[in-house]
């Protein structure tokens, strides 16, 4: 048995060897492949984007097993240059090449990557004829399908669409940088929306506190100043932080006050970001001061709105400078910064 066990080593060594050399050949053959086809299409590309009737129509002649790579060199410039002049110009070739109806045959392609492919074409391009589609696509079994589904649709901006994304703000299966950027897209659009969410599903307002920090504006305000009530913490420090990107008023404002005293930390830190640039009525600077010698996560941005406020906040700073412990470094801090132009 001990040489039949040698050589069934010997030879699963060796067809594992040929197996790497194998692939190894393949892919560089595969990128031979791709640098010709690029040496080949880019001129052509490059005049028919500058508006080259010519080689618009030679690109249009191109053998079909030739598609998926032209298609690769005229969308894939557009990921890092969204000049619109660029957008309309590569919509118009795409067209004009037939690209946008391969685009939607891929749709249906069973291979994932093709489908992924065509969804960000779609995107890029802005064809808002095949919304539905990339809509749809967002179900798709393929996660890397799903987030090309979600970010063609956050590059076609599509008002259509955006009830669909908002309903997926809580789907865990898309990543949550993704549905930040979709519903950043939309802006305050997406606003009214959001709060009516909330409303029907008040057991997710950590996640819609944490959208309105994206889309929300002043008419927001009213149902965050609510949230910085609610039973859970969570929700408590996530209106605080929505509040901060909101901006506060007068009524929001004595809210944050209220919250600078809670028992949680996370709290009275999300208030005490809320005051940063505060100048309002209702004068949170001597609170704020002392939240100086609270926990370090209250502390700094605690410093950090009294630094933001002015000569307010400057004399809460003055009377504290002297101090031991933590206070006093920050205070020490925050105007060493204020009088050295360097406050963040």
């Amino acid at each position: 048995m001990m040489p039949l066990l040698l050589w069934g080593s010997v030879g699963l060594a060796v067809a594992m060897l040929l197996a790497v050399i194998v692939e190894r050949a393949a892919a560089g053959l595969s990128r031979l492949r791709s640098a010709r086809l690029e040496h080949q299409y880019m001129p052509l590309l490059r005049r028919a984007l500058a508006g080259d009737a010519g080689a618009t129509a030679a690109l249009g002649r191109a053998p079909a097993r030739h598609r998926e790579t032209i298609g690769y060199l005229l969308i894939g410039p557009l990921i890092d240059d969204r000049d619109p002049a660029r957008i309309a110009a590569t919509r118009r070739v795409a067209r004009e090449i037939f690209l946008v109806s391969l685009a939607g045959t891929y749709l249906g392609s069973r291979r994932w990557w093709r489908r992924a492919l065509a969804l960000r074409a779609l995107g890029l391009i802005q064809d808002r004829e095949h919304t539905a589609a990339i809509v749809a696509a967002l179900d798709d079994p393929h996660s890397g399908v799903r987030a090309a589904a979600l970010d063609a649709l956050t590059d076609l901006r599509d008002p259509a669409a955006m009830p669909a994304i908002l309903v997926r703000l809580l789907d865990a299966s898309l990543q949550r940088g993704r549905r930040a950027a979709a519903l950043d897209a939309f802006g305050s659009e997406a606003e009214a929306f959001v709060l009516a969410l909330a409303e029907i599903d008040p057991d997710h307002r950590v996640e819609y506190a944490r959208a309105l920090a994206i889309c929300g504006s002043a008419r927001a305000r009213p149902a965050l100043r609510r949230w910085t009530l609610d039973d859970g913490p969570d929700v408590q420090a996530g209106a605080l932080f929505a509040l901060e990107r909101v901006g506060l008023d007068e009524e929001s404002a004595r809210a944050a006050l209220a919250a600078l005293e809670s028992d949680d930390a996370r709290v009275r830190a999300g208030a005490a970001r809320a005051f940063r640039g505060w100048n309002g009525p209702v004068d949170a600077s001597e609170p704020l001061a002392r939240h100086l010698e609270d926990a370090w996560t209250v502390a700094v941005p605690a410093a950090r709105a009294l630094q933001s406020m002015g000569s307010r906040g400057l004399a809460r700073l003055d009377a504290r400078a002297e101090r031991p412990g933590l206070a006093g470094v920050l205070a020490r801090q925050m105007i060493w910064e204020m009088e050295s132009g360097v406050a963040s």
